[in-house]
């Protein structure tokens, strides 16, 4: 409540004072979303607990997308590509490395449900190379992008394969993505309602994204008058949004968990991108403005070393912590090509 006021009233223009106290709410409205998506989580039981943060985290996520779209700008056709390949990225690599790496470090080897994480994966690949590798190889060959009807059969594809997704992880084989510890806990969940703290969670999300749209001009000039590219842009503004679903999937890896933190992760990259590649196809056909999905080849060599790495790094079944080290280390590599190109 006190980030909607410090929003209301441009706290964050004031002084640096203000920019500082922005900052702290920004971080205590992520910690307030984490705290009611792991009480619904409770409440409702896994895998839905895990669905309902990442679908809530991606409906922000594309909000601040086509706002700042709709405001226009040189690099308004870029902005999507940008923040959805960020956060894939920051899901498969760093996200998934933490979690391995809080979870091995505490319990040596943690065991999870193969059949799931193929299932997302699979449907993870096909996403992502349509979306974001397809448009190199058709449309216009000086810039990487679809025509109108190429960018609508994409995005009808990616809504199916992400509600067939939804349908295997929710009903047809909802145990792949059950955890040992939901199974125990089932039949002890709660039964009070949930609406004070779905609200609660849109509320928080809702205030985030405000914050961060805040933000991002000032950390747009920062990242200009140091001369780094304007792709970093899209990195912050997704570490920022993700940051509840990080946090919630780092606890449960901490909790001996690792399936719900992979659930969390791999189904939060696929909301992330067959979510948002359908709703800013509709915004740029609907308002004429053009977009640029099609990855350069470097990120592109880079988003395929990244899937290649998590499929091997979970093949078995179980994780330890070279894994962590192995992840950690694409996205190092991710940030200094961005900066070094």
């Amino acid at each position: 409540m006190l980030a909607i006021i410090a929003y209301a009233v441009g706290l964050f223009q004031l002084n640096i004072f203000g920019q500082f106290v922005v900052v702290g709410l920004l971080i205590g409205s992520i910690l307030a979303a984490v705290v009611h998506a792991e009480i619904i989580a409770h409440k409702v039981g896994e895998p839905f607990g895990t669905i309902i943060l990442a679908i809530s985290v991606t409906v922000i996520e594309v909000s601040l997308i086509v706002s700042l779209m709709l405001a226009g700008g040189d690099k308004a056709a870029y902005l999507a590509r940008d923040t959805v390949f960020a956060a894939a990225m920051i899901l498969l690599t760093t996200i998934i490395g933490l979690c391995i790496l809080i979870g091995s470090y505490k319990h040596f080897e943690q065991a999870f449900e193969k059949k799931s994480v193929n299932t997302a994966l699979v449907s993870l690949v096909v996403i992502l190379v349509l979306s974001a590798v397809l448009p190199n190889f058709l449309g216009n060959p000086d810039k990487a992008d679809f025509s109108n009807p190429q960018l609508i059969f994409v995005s009808i594809i990616c809504l199916v394969i992400y509600a067939t997704f939804i349908y295997i992880q929710t009903i047809r084989h909802r145990n792949y993505f059950l955890s040992n510890q939901t199974i125990n806990h089932e039949n002890s969940q709660e039964k009070k309602p949930i609406y004070l703290n779905l609200a609660f969670l849109l509320i928080s999300l809702v205030i985030v994204v405000l914050l961060a749209k805040t933000i991002s001009p000032t950390i747009e000039k920062i990242i200009i008058n140091a001369g780094l590219p304007q792709s970093l842009l899209g990195i912050i503004i997704a570490s920022v949004i993700l940051l509840p679903e990080a946090i919630a999937a780092v606890k449960a890896a901490h909790k001996n968990d690792i399936q719900t933190s992979l659930n969390l992760s791999l189904g939060s990259a696929l909301a992330a991108i067959g979510l948002t590649i359908p709703t800013v196809a509709f915004v740029s056909i609907a308002f004429d403005i053009d977009i640029v999905l099609g990855l350069d080849n470097i990120m592109t060599l880079l988003l395929g070393l990244s899937v290649f790495t998590v499929m091997l790094s979970l093949s078995k079944g179980r994780t330890n912590i070279i894994y962590r080290v192995i992840l950690i280390a694409l996205f190092a590599t991710y940030i200094f090509t961005i900066i070094y190109p």
